[in-house]
């Protein structure tokens, strides 16, 4: 019994170390797995498929026969007439019938064989589309997490400034009691000091924001939300041309695939529209009784009044005031409307990767940039530092230097995450977006 227990107590650890990444930390792969099982709005688009796939089953079952039971008992009161004399009753009677009715489809038009490829077009469009949604699922939960990171450094940087600036603060002030400060320093210092409290809670605010976000992805509750595992920021990164990722993203992206099947689905909606010129033709098989009181035991009566038949059922349109033709064209229009949407679509996917491709190679040049930039304005601040401590600087000189540093630094922050923000939205269009 306790090496059972040992063993539970392994296998949850070993549940709960794989959710929530190593060391406590909870992964972007974590996350991604988490959206996909929980997020309700996939879990609502994947009903669409399921609908397609019932229909796709639907358009098949209707080759089968038909078959159908029909049972009644009638009570009456005065003058009617007898079902099984057929002859008229002056006196309260109470009778019955049954009937067993089968329906075979002959020819319709070709209707079930064109619905059965328009279902199963659906399907398959379907089902891309909702991969398609899974993609973007991915990429939104990536952009969340991102963002969260950023801000968590974002929060270190600005605490960082607050620091620095509490310690010249709390300098300046024992320099000021001894008289040996400039009182316009003091008052720029706390002045400082006041607005990187300000940035130090807006940043919070924006922390909160990104997790709030995260975890609606995620369908989980706020506080349940571990810490992030961290990401590194990739040194280099090969980016596709512009025309070449256009092109790959025509070949993998599912959603555009999609296109192709829901243009064939509506070209079998055509034909579908076109079966109602035709005749429909059904053999038709019927078995029916009935009894009525005073003429016989009930099943008797049945058993003799049995009544047999088979036919063939054969309907012609000839006019029904253009319906079926209207029906057509509209067919018609709903496929041209597809191509137009096809064509919308590739060419805002132009557009979207020609943008990523841009987007990724400008943000990797301001990386570089503001690392360059960061050890120049690093190197000026303790130069401004060194002479305002020194007491040959003001304060306003200090200040500059302190807040192009802490900018710059900022900047990177926040850059070095969209450059691999634009990393991932590069790899999505590409088709690689395996996490």
């Amino acid at each position: 019994m306790r090496n059972f227990l040992l063993i539970v107590y392994i296998f949850v650890c070993c549940l709960v170390s794989t959710a929530k990444g190593q060391d406590g930390y909870l992964s972007l792969a974590d996350c991604l797995r988490m959206a996909i099982k929980n997020n309700p709005t996939l879990q609502r688009d994947e009903l669409l498929v399921s609908r397609s796939d019932l229909a796709y089953k639907q358009a098949k079952y209707d080759r089968l026969p038909s078959l159908n039971a029909n049972l009644s008992h009638n009570i009456t009161q005065g003058r009617s007439i007898n079902p099984t004399t057929n002859q008229y009753i002056d006196q309260n009677n109470s009778s019955g019938s049954q009937s067993l009715n089968l329906s075979v489809p002959i020819f319709n038009g070709f209707y079930i064989i064109h619905n059965i490829r328009m279902k199963s077009n659906a399907l398959e469009a379907g089902k891309l589309e909702y991969q398609g949604q899974i993609n973007e699922l991915k990429l939104n939960v990536i952009e969340a997490y991102v963002k969260v990171l950023t801000a968590q450094d974002m929060l270190k940087q600005v605490e960082g400034q607050l620091g620095v600036t509490k310690e010249q603060l709390h300098r300046t002030e024992v320099l000021h009691r001894e008289g040996a400060a400039n009182p316009g320093d003091l008052f720029d210092i706390k002045g400082q000091f006041s607005a990187d409290l300000n940035t130090v809670e807006l940043t919070k605010q924006s922390l909160n924001n990104a997790r709030v976000e995260l975890a609606g992805l995620l369908n989980a509750e706020l506080d349940s939300l571990p810490e992030l595992e961290p990401m590194d920021v990739p040194s280099e990164v090969q980016a596709m041309r512009a025309a070449d990722l256009f092109q790959q993203s025509l070949q993998v992206l599912p959603q555009f695939k999609a296109m192709d099947w829901r243009i064939k689905e509506l070209e079998e909606g055509i034909q579908v529209a076109k079966s109602n010129y035709w005749p429909s033709l059904s053999l038709n098989g019927g078995l029916s009784s009935n009894y009525s009181r005073g003429e016989g035991a009930v099943f008797t009566q049945i058993k003799n009044n049995i009544y047999k038949g088979v036919g063939l059922s054969l309907s012609i349109p000839i006019f029904n005031q253009f319906k079926n033709r209207t029906q057509v064209r509209l067919a018609q229009v709903n496929l041209d409307e597809a191509y137009f949407n096809r064509e919308i679509l590739r060419n805002e996917l132009r557009m979207q990767t020609a943008r990523a491709v841009f987007d990724l190679h400008l943000t990797q040049r301001n990386v570089h940039n503001l690392r360059e930039q960061e050890l120049s304005y690093a190197e000026s601040f303790r130069i401004a530092t060194v002479h305002f401590e020194a007491g040959n600087s003001n304060s306003v000189i200090y200040l500059t230097a302190k807040n192009k540093l802490d900018n710059t630094r900022s900047q990177l922050i926040i850059r070095q995450y969209e450059w691999l923000m634009q990393k991932y939205v590069n790899d999505y269009y590409a088709g690689s977006l395996d996490l």
